[in-house]
């Protein structure tokens, strides 16, 4: 079904086959008649015979995408993770998908690998910086621990943490860093993860200069933090997934089936 905005006008089409209305349109003709075995137009005041061409999704001389919506929803009492796109079909298709918990779920075309005779590609998630609420108990926030001294030169800001606390090879240069409990805050992003334990260092650089970023807290802190929510590809978690697949090729496209890798989510 395609994803229609109930204020904007649209051409509605019914099938006598399916005895339904399989299809909405982009383009909303002045008058329209069928004649012949052909569908025909009238559009200020000149007319246009359809389907006579090789160009599709070209109305009135310009180009409107093919937009499909449907939804995953096996076993709907349990939470899941929706973790890919698959399509079977002849060209990939850029997605979005939607839950009852998140809503920034997407894929770009161009993600899209072909894996026999498939499109597959990993649901990514867009995220916010700052990190929305909701990101923080939707498995992308990290616990650190509780750093030992916090220092600020300028744009810089180095958190130490005790020699007795690992760290862990997980944290990465890129990742945002956020620090109080229970409404964690922007401290920045990291550029250095220093860990040389025998000589006594421990700690990350933070550039506190980008946007959002809060001022470094002037005694310790439990710091925690999120990486990259796009190159991480945490996927989507809810009960149900709905999908909507957009197509602007203007050549005739297939699309045989959509399916997604899902795993259960254990709280």
């Amino acid at each position: 079904m395609s994803q229609v905005d109930k204020n904007t006008e649209y051409t509605l089409t019914y099938d006598s086959g399916v005895k339904g209305f399989p299809s909405f349109y982009s383009y909303v003709p002045d008058f329209m008649i069928g004649m012949n075995n052909y569908f025909y137009t009238f559009k200020s005041g000149n007319l246009y015979r359809h389907n006579t061409n090789d160009v599709r999704n070209n109305f009135y001389g310009d180009d409107y995408p093919s937009v499909l919506q449907s939804v995953f929803n096996a076993q709907p009492l349990e939470n899941k993770l929706f973790k890919t796109i698959n399509l079977e079909g002849d060209d990939a298709w850029s997605a979005t998908l939607t839950s009852d918990q998140q809503d920034s779920g997407f894929v770009d075309s161009t993600w899209f690998e072909k894996k026999e005779g498939s499109f597959f590609a990993f649901v990514r998630n867009s995220g916010d910086v700052p990190a929305g609420v909701d990101e923080y108990a939707l498995r992308s926030l990290n616990g650190l621990g509780t750093s030992s001294a916090i220092g600020v030169v300028g744009g810089v800001t180095t958190v130490d943490f005790p020699t007795t606390l690992y760290i862990g090879n997980i944290i990465s240069v890129g990742d945002m860093v956020y620090f109080g409990n229970p409404n964690p805050l922007l401290l920045g992003q990291v550029t250095e993860v220093n860990q040389n334990l025998p000589a006594g260092i421990n700690n990350i650089v933070v550039d506190n200069t980008i946007t959002g970023a809060q001022p470094a807290p002037t005694q310790t802190e439990y710091m925690l933090y999120i990486k990259n929510a796009v190159s991480e590809s945490h996927g989507i978690l809810g009960h149900y997934g709905v999908f909507t697949l957009t197509n602007n090729n203007t050549e005739k496209v297939e699309l045989f089936a959509a399916e997604s890798e899902v795993m259960k989510s254990f709280p």
